[in-house]
């Protein structure tokens, strides 16, 4: 229940933020109920023309009223003054009219890309929370003996331990103004905390009755102190660094347009007509589009749809639909636009992994 609710406040707070991205300029407005020529803006003081205050552009009507803010709040999830519905047939269907249309000026009938892809962010994680719960939580409830051992918690604080101990022996043999433990002291803590470590290790190892999967990797590390401490944190709670990469991955999300745009620059260099906005419109509303898939194919999943189906359809649908955003927004052929989709798969692989690097970097070195 308690997911429920945290969805519903996702959406709607996704819907919000968009709105305040997306104002209603050009839709047409119905007077203010009780207006006289005479009324004047309760924000700013100017004789009123209209439905917006011509100086400040307040509305007219001000509610004072839990029914007023419910409206707003349903406007904002359903309607998008009305722009949304105009909106997603072209985003789903003809995608390239949709991105020429709104880079030649039509801009006030539809919902800028900015504003479509915060809602899209913000519905696709309250739909991960709605209906698959937190991963984090998933690890952390995680009912495998090997989880809930005693053995298996007191390896995750001797990892954590030895993991500050080598950052602190990284410290001392790199830093000049160094004035803690000497190395050789460190160098004893090391050892011992390996020795304890590989006890442990052993204890498990016969409590599950002689498995030989390891409790944990003593080999791995990658000669930068900072991340292999959080390497280190990261095995001794694994639930912890899941909810960071998912915290990150919805903070930072943003981070795929302006990784994603000089790509599609390159493939239209000879085309000076088309500028960088052209492209970065192009690519916000292919990402938008995108969440919106992963959407659908999490609900499908829940609903029952055969895995064979949603795996078919998460291979055929994007590439259809950048072939056919590719060849409206700019104009192309038939053979131009294959060849560009193609290298445009191969680009958003490329900024898909770079973008999971710089967030396990981030979370592990944070």
């Amino acid at each position: 229940m308690t997911g429920d609710i945290g969805a519903a406040a996702d959406i709607a707070t996704g819907a919000l933020v968009a709105r305040a991205v997306e104002k209603g300029a050009g839709e047409p407005h119905r007077p203010p109920m009780g207006s006289t020529d005479d009324a004047l803006c309760l924000n700013c003081g100017t004789r009123l023309l209209g439905a917006y205050c011509q100086a400040c552009g307040q509305s007219a009507h001000v509610h004072r009223s839990l029914g007023g803010i419910g409206h707003e709040i349903a406007h904002g999830v359903f309607h998008f003054e009305g722009k949304i519905w105009r909106t997603l047939p072209l985003l789903i269907l003809h995608p390239g009219t949709l991105t020429r249309r709104y880079v030649n000026g039509e801009r006030a009938r539809f919902v800028s890309p900015l504003a479509l892809f915060l809602f899209t962010v913000f519905l696709m994680f309250a739909t991960i929370g709605l209906v698959g719960g937190e991963l984090a939580d998933t690890i952390v409830n995680d009912e495998r003996p090997t989880q809930l051992s005693d053995y298996a918690r007191e390896t995750a604080k001797m990892r954590t331990s030895l993991g500050v101990v080598e950052a602190q022996r990284a410290a001392a043999t790199r830093d000049p103004a160094y004035s803690g433990p000497s190395v050789a002291e460190l160098d004893q803590r090391a050892a011992t905390l390996r020795t304890t470590l590989r006890a442990l290790d052993i204890a498990t190892t016969i409590k599950r009755g002689g498995s030989s999967e390891p409790v944990v990797d003593l080999g791995f590390k990658t000669g930068w102190a900072r991340l292999d401490h959080g390497i280190a944190k990261a095995n001794a709670n694994p639930g912890l660094m899941i909810y960071k990469l998912q915290s990150s991955a919805y903070k930072y999300s943003w981070g795929l347009i302006p990784l994603s745009v000089p790509f599609v620059a390159l493939l239209f260099l000879w085309r000076r007509r088309y500028l960088l906005y052209d492209h970065a419109i192009f690519v916000t509303y292919s990402i938008a589009f995108m969440m919106l898939l992963t959407i659908v194919l999490i609900v499908g999943h829940v609903v029952g749809v055969p895995d064979p189906t949603l795996r078919l359809a998460a291979l055929v649908v994007p590439p259809v639909h950048m072939f056919a955003q590719l060849r409206g927004a700019y104009e192309l052929r038939k053979r131009a636009a294959a060849w560009r989709t193609v290298a445009l798969l191969t680009f958003a692989f490329t900024v898909l992994v770079a973008f999971i690097v710089l967030l396990l970097l981030h979370g592990l070195t944070d």
